[in-house]
């Protein structure tokens, strides 16, 4: 009787917490002013007076998933681009920089061809122009001025300058006085419609170098590309964000014209300003200066869809370091009511010290020293994955935490999760998801993300209503439906010694 009684007040506790969330969103929706200027941008404004600052967010459409074929890294590429200034930003003098910025370009495109040929290529030729490209690239640092956008937004107040590119979306954020909008709007307006591309090949050999650290000699970032690329073999979410190195070590400025021109289409771009703004001048400056970005075409890209997955794929990765695993099911994107449920799934299994996969394996029978769910892998803007991430604990092995895994996800199938674990999973989402309300950056974040990727900002009003609903038998039905043997991708990684010696996945 007392066990009722306690679950009873979860659930009284539940349902005044998701209405309490609820009409908080509901009531920072109606607040949202959403507009469409006549080149097709949109822009959402939000004004919250709690302190004379404003959030800035800029996403576009346009991710890793748009590259050519053979151009895998030239959004993220493109990205690193995007601060390296304009005819008017960072420039001393652009007229002589622009001619001498064409002979970089030219000597530089010549060496790579003549490097692509591999052990037919000319290396006195190679040595000669590497040696120009070299003089050409110093000569240049003339002409202008390094880290001119950080400077100005520092100068200026600016905090939290940064951008990010993903697999479906490229985004540019900042954090400014209230005052310091159309610094801000001369600023993004002018490096997307007049980008610079300085230091290119210089850029070029970063980004090759951050691969090296983050890939090639990083454990966790050669199982996820593996990963990844055994989930994924038709779809583009299988090619890494940072690219492949045949494809990097190549890029030329023509592959990052080539997603730059696709950043310049004014209906795949979505502007949210939230704090302390004057709605109506705010809208005045953003038009101003972003107006003037052209509509793009009509055509769509190409991007072919994976095919259904039939049976189980196994990729192990030999490193010599820990060993650690993921596991991943194919699922459908957001706004998917099967999406919703995994989104419950994936809090009962791992978040929190009693989460089930917590408690049970790493708690309890200690086999695991970490493990995480995450639903919604890599991306969402088209169907992902549901994914599990862990490391067993020495002396056991990946093969045994694969399996006490699986077992996990057998009782999901076989066996509705109870009421009072549901209860809690429902509780504690939404207990995070109010404090992600608090911060202007959040909810700029959140409102061009849902509209960019959704079609509608929305989407976070409605949310925990929708999260409310799922019950027992939903998510036991999602799990019956994928988070079987054959939709799953199992990918491990092991010392070569190991790999030798087993018969794992």
């Amino acid at each position: 009787m007392l066990i009722r009684n306690k679950l009873s007040l979860a659930l009284i506790l539940l349902a005044l917490w998701v209405c309490t969330g609820s009409a908080a969103a509901f009531d920072l929706e109606k607040r949202v002013i959403k507009t469409r200027l006549p080149n097709g941008l949109t822009v959402l404004m939000l004004e919250r007076s709690f302190s004379p600052t404003v959030s800035l967010y800029i996403r576009h459409r346009v991710g890793a998933v748009d590259e050519v074929k053979g151009q895998s890294g030239a959004a993220h590429f493109l990205e690193h681009m995007m601060f390296k200034g304009t005819p008017t930003i960072g420039s001393k003098n652009y007229t002589a920089e622009k001619k001498l910025l064409s002979r970089i370009f030219r000597i530089g495109q010549t060496l790579d061809r003549e490097k692509k040929k591999g052990e037919k290529g000319d290396q006195r030729r190679i040595e000669r122009l590497s040696a120009l490209l070299k003089r050409l690239q110093e000569a240049h640092r003339r002409y202008y001025i390094p880290n001119e956008i950080d400077r100005l937004y520092t100068e200026n107040g600016g905090l939290n300058m940064n951008a990010s590119t993903g697999q479906d979306v490229t985004t540019y954020f900042v954090n400014l006085p209230a005052n310091k909008i159309e610094l801000w709007a001369r600023i993004e307006s002018d490096r997307l419609l007049n980008p610079v591309f300085r230091e290119f090949y210089t850029e070029r050999d970063v980004i090759l170098e951050e691969r090296r650290q983050t890939t090639e000699t990083s454990p966790d970032g050669k199982l996820f590309e593996a990963f990844l690329g055994a989930a994924y073999q038709v779809h583009p979410y299988g090619i890494p964000i940072i690219g492949l190195p045949e494809d990097l070590r190549f890029l030329s400025p023509q592959a990052i014209r080539t997603i730059h021109k696709k950043y310049l289409r004014a209906e795949h771009i979505v502007i949210a300003v939230v704090g302390d703004i004057n709605p109506e001048k705010t809208l005045k400056l953003v038009t101003k200066y972003f107006g003037r970005i052209p509509r793009g075409s009509s055509q769509k890209n190409s991007i072919p869809a994976e095919p259904p997955q039939r049976e189980e794929r196994k990729v192990i990765v030999p490193f010599d370091a820990n060993p650690s695993l993921i596991i991943g099911f194919h699922k459908p994107a957001p706004p998917s009511d099967d999406d919703y449920a995994l989104d419950v799934l994936e809090t009962i299994l791992s978040k929190g010290r009693t989460s089930r996969l917590y408690a049970g394996l790493v708690s309890d029978k200690k086999i695991a020293d970490s493990i995480s769910v995450h639903n919604g892998m890599p991306a969402a803007r088209f169907p992902n994955l549901f994914a599990i991430f862990a490391r067993p604990r020495h002396p056991h092995t990946n093969a045994e935490l694969r399996d006490a895994i699986f077992h996990e996800l057998e009782a999901i199938r076989e066996n509705p999760v109870s009421e009072q674990e549901l209860a809690k999973a429902k509780n504690q989402m939404k207990m995070d998801y109010i404090r992600s309300l608090d911060s202007n950056a959040e909810l700029a974040s959140i409102l061009s993300y849902y509209e960019l990727l959704l079609g509608d900002y929305r989407y976070f009003s409605t949310y925990l209503s929708r999260i409310n609903r799922i019950s027992a038998q939903d998510i036991q039905k999602a799990a019956e439906r994928y988070l079987v043997a054959e939709n799953r991708t199992v990918a491990l990684l092991a010392t070569e010694k190991k790999v030798t010696n087993q018969n794992e996945p």
